[in-house]
């Protein structure tokens, strides 16, 4: 059975994926395939700095969501130690959003 993720779940879980590309944000375990991600970013005016690229605050707004996580654990595509962990699992990486790239933009500053 395909796992279904709302408008919400889908942009969260592509930022997860970009940060867990950021080495300075990430912390790979070899031995699961999970990532550990060491922080999470915060809204700086109207957006989002992932890396060296930005994403709309609303856009982002499922990161600091509780809800959001909580339905992502239970399809098991994060671990379930959020706010405390943030981690997200092999089966997480690997999922296709359709979203990659789509959501960030470069940054000018």
């Amino acid at each position: 059975m395909k796992t279904k993720l709302n408008a919400l779940q889908s942009r969260t879980l592509a930022l997860l994926q970009e940060l867990a590309r950021d080495p300075d944000l990430a912390e790979a375990d070899p031995a699961t395939g999970d990532v550990r991600l060491t922080a999470l970013p915060h809204a700086h005016g109207d957006h989002v700095h992932i890396g060296a690229r930005v994403v709309s605050s609303r856009h982002a707004s499922g990161l600091d969501n509780a809800n959001v996580w909580a339905a992502l654990a239970r399809k098991g595509l994060v671990g379930a130690g959020y706010p405390f962990e943030l981690v997200i699992t092999a089966a997480g990486l690997a999922f296709d959003t359709g979203l990659r790239g789509g959501l960030t933009a470069p940054t000018d500053h």
